[in-house]
C-alpha cells in the first residue's frame, strides 16, 4: 500500500470539499465517526463472546472429564463385582470325577 502523506492528505481532503462542499463536511465526519464507534463497540463484543464461549467450553469440558471419571470408577467397581462372583461361582462347583 503506497504512503500517503502530508501533500496526499491535503490533495484527497480538497476534491473531499470540493465534492461535497463545506456545508456537508460536519455531517460527514460526524458519520465517520459514528462508524468508526460502532465498529469498536463490535469488536469489543466479539472478543467479549469469544471470552464466554472459552469459559464455557472449559466448564463443559471439566464437567465431561468429571463424568468420565465417575464412570471408570464404577465400571471398575462392577468388574471387580463380577470377577468376585466368577471366582465364587467356581469355587461353588461340584468336581466331577471321571
Amino acid at each position: 500500500m503506497p504512503n500517503v502523506g502530508p501533500t496526499e492528505l491535503i490533495i484527497i481532503l480538497v476534491i473531499i470539499l470540493i465534492f461535497f462542499g463545506a456545508g456537508k463536511l460536519p455531517e460527514l465526519g460526524g458519520a465517520l465517526g459514528k462508524g468508526v464507534r460502532e465498529f469498536k463497540k463490535a469488536s469489543t463484543e466479539i472478543d467479549e463472546t469469544k471470552k464466554e464461549i472459552k469459559n464455557v467450553a472449559q466448564a463443559a469440558t471439566k464437567e465431561v472429564k468429571g463424568v468420565a471419571d465417575e464412570t471408570t470408577k464404577e465400571v471398575k467397581k462392577v468388574a471387580e463385582e463380577v470377577e468376585k462372583t466368577a471366582k465364587e461361582a467356581k469355587l461353588e462347583q461340584p468336581t466331577k470325577k471321571s
